[in-house]
């Protein structure tokens, strides 16, 4: 009942048909073609080309348009079946043949062209044989032992041919893969019967409609039986001459165009009406359908919703994109790819491969290998690559990053870690002991405070000025299962108590130099965290000030410097303090250790 209620809304009429693949449907619109299918991860996977106009008008006349489209839909068929196996199919990805590639450079032709020819031309030689030589011989055999009347023959023939196709439709349901190509196939007609009726796109509406459609393939193939039975008659009738049983079947292949065309021009004329008038000569292809086609499970029907959506966009929009398939990729072809579209976009070629490893779990070198990169996880890639592509910091577009053996979140809440400053840390970590007291003054991601406390089991505390850097600081804290007091401060003023060593890494760049950072690190990285004053110094002037008066007897500062900056700070602290300049590993003045006198 809820069927027939769901389907007697304003009719909408489509030229929309489709065709069943490996695991999904493609639908064929009038100006464009969408193919989605379910992958082995559950995704659904989308591609959608343009159609060329027909500007044959040739092609465009009555029987031969027939004749045209019965081809081209043979060529399509096996296109999409073959990247459809691509999307949920083989596991590994053969390298081509020697053949294969002497094919190639030999006589310039692409190599699948080739397949997808062989692969039609098969199909119909299959075809051709089992429903129209068989039958024929069959015929003829039976002429010879119970009458040679060209009506009745041509009547065995039909009926042969029939059976035959009933028969391999049946055999082939028992196969599971085949099975659920039927069941994608009554997805894709309960899909276009929902859309003609008027309802809503959606699971619970298409599952109410029949799976049955005036327009389908299979209804066409008994048609072509059908017509194929009063042409030949016709033929003999008008050649009755024509007595060699060799020439006779030379004949009947060559009216086969002709069959498809007439049968074609049936279809099309008897999906214009409902009128029961008709009923009779649709009935036998309905009920092979039956057979054709098993009800989808929920799934299918998304799948089959996707691939209609696709396409009856692109025949009301012009505009509508197109798209192509994620497939699976040779981690080395994915590699080199990703390097060359950094290497146009002036991105560091590294970054590729960290983004490679990242998603794929895979050592750096292993990315000249052939092992295969799941869709699912070229997804991920394409996402990230994005993200790049806009300049994002390679970290900040990982989600976390490496410091001293550690992996931390890093995001635009705080500046990414740099090596350099591992090596403050390192000079931090031979000073304290368990019984140290800690301030790390100017924290941002916790990365000082994280490695000290972790390595030394200190008392560490860790301030900010920022509350955003300071909830990413407690992020990295937990996630590492540290115990560190947090204190929202603008450097001293809410630090209370004595600190054995106070370790900073401020911010230092002048002003002026702001606008002339790399556009990634102006762009995405907090500004705050990086303006140290007119001169830079701005911040190791309040550490200057109030450093001692928060240092327990005989304690230190550890501070890192920009370049040629170390001078500076030191003249700032050696009245009160025995000040060190420490090289870091590329000889430059980094680091500065100051003991309170």
């Amino acid at each position: 009942m809820k069927e027939k209620e769901n389907c007697k809304k304003q009719p909408c009429k489509t030229s929309i048909g489709g065709q069943a693949v490996l695991e999904g449907v493609m639908m064929r619109g009038k100006s464009g073609i969408a193919t989605a299918v379910r992958d082995k991860d559950g995704v659904i996977r989308l591609e959608a080309d343009r159609l060329q106009p027909q500007t044959n008008k040739i092609a465009k006349i009555p029987v031969i348009r027939g004749m045209v489209n019965f081809i081209s839909s043979m060529v399509t068929g096996v296109k999409i079946l073959m990247r459809s196996a691509e999307v949920y199919g083989e596991e590994e990805q053969s390298e081509p043949s020697k053949f294969e590639k002497w094919l190639a450079d030999t006589f310039k032709v692409d190599i699948m062209s080739v397949v997808i020819f062989l692969g039609v031309a098969l199909g119909l030689a299959f075809s051709i044989g089992l429903f129209f030589i068989i039958p024929h011989f069959l015929g003829k055999l039976f002429s010879d032992l119970v009458t040679d009347q060209l009506i009745w023959v041509n009547l065995f023939e039909g009926l042969i041919r029939i059976l035959i196709f009933v028969a391999y439709v049946l055999l082939t349901s028992l196969m599971k893969d085949i099975r659920r190509t039927y069941m994608y196939h009554g997805a894709e007609h309960k899909t276009i019967t929902a859309y003609e009726k008027g309802l809503e796109l959606t699971v619970e509406n298409v599952k109410t409609c029949k799976r049955v459609h005036d327009r389908c393939g299979t209804t066409f193939m008994f048609f072509v039986m059908f017509i194929s039975i009063l042409v030949f008659s016709i033929f003999g009738a008008i050649f009755p001459m024509l007595t060699n049983g060799f020439l006779k079947l030379i004949a009947k292949l060559a009216l086969l165009p002709l069959v498809a065309g007439l049968s074609y021009e049936l279809l099309k004329l008897l999906a214009l009406t409902d009128c029961w008038v008709f009923y009779p000569l649709k009935l036998p292809g309905l009920l092979i359908q039956k057979i054709t086609t098993r009800e989808p499970d929920d799934q299918m029907i998304e799948v089959a919703i996707t691939a209609f959506k696709k396409v009856l966009k692109m025949d009301e929009d012009e505009n509508e994109p197109t798209c192509k398939f994620v497939v699976p990729q040779k981690v080395s072809e994915l590699t080199k790819s990703l390097k060359e579209e950094f290497k146009k976009s002036n991105i560091d070629e590294s970054d590729a491969e960290w983004l490679i490893c990242f998603v794929t779990g895979l050592k750096r070198s292993e990315l000249s290998s052939e092992k295969l990169v799941s869709a699912t996880q070229i997804d991920k890639i394409n996402d990230l690559k994005t993200q790049r592509l806009t300049g994002r910091p390679l970290w900040y577009v990982l989600g976390e990053c490496d410091f001293y053996g550690y992996l931390l979140k890093v995001d635009e809440r705080a500046l990414i870690p740099r090596p350099e400053t591992e090596e403050l840390v390192l000079k931090a970590v031979e000073i304290c002991s368990e019984n140290s007291r800690v301030l790390d003054l100017c924290t941002g991601s916790g990365a000082i405070a994280l490695v000290i406390k972790a390595k030394t089991g200190a008392s560490v505390t860790a301030s900010d000025f920022s509350e955003n850097a300071l909830s990413l600081a407690s992020e990295n804290f937990k996630k590492h299962g540290l115990e560190i007091e947090l204190i929202h401060s603008d450097m001293f003023e809410k630090i209370d108590g004595k600190f054995d060593l106070i370790v900073s890494n401020p911010p230092y760049i002048k002003t002026q130099d702001i606008d002339g950072l790399q556009p990634e690190v102006k762009g995405f990285e907090p500004i705050s965290a990086l303006d140290g004053g007119v001169d830079g110094l701005d911040f190791y002037r309040v550490i200057a000030k109030g450093a001692k008066e928060r240092l327990s007897s005989g304690g230190a500062l550890l501070l890192e410097v920009g370049i040629n900056q170390a001078e500076d700070v030191k003249a700032l602290l050696e009245v009160d303090y025995r000040v060190e300049i420490i090289k870091d590993i590329n000889g430059i003045d980094r680091i500065i250790k100051a003991v309170l006198l």
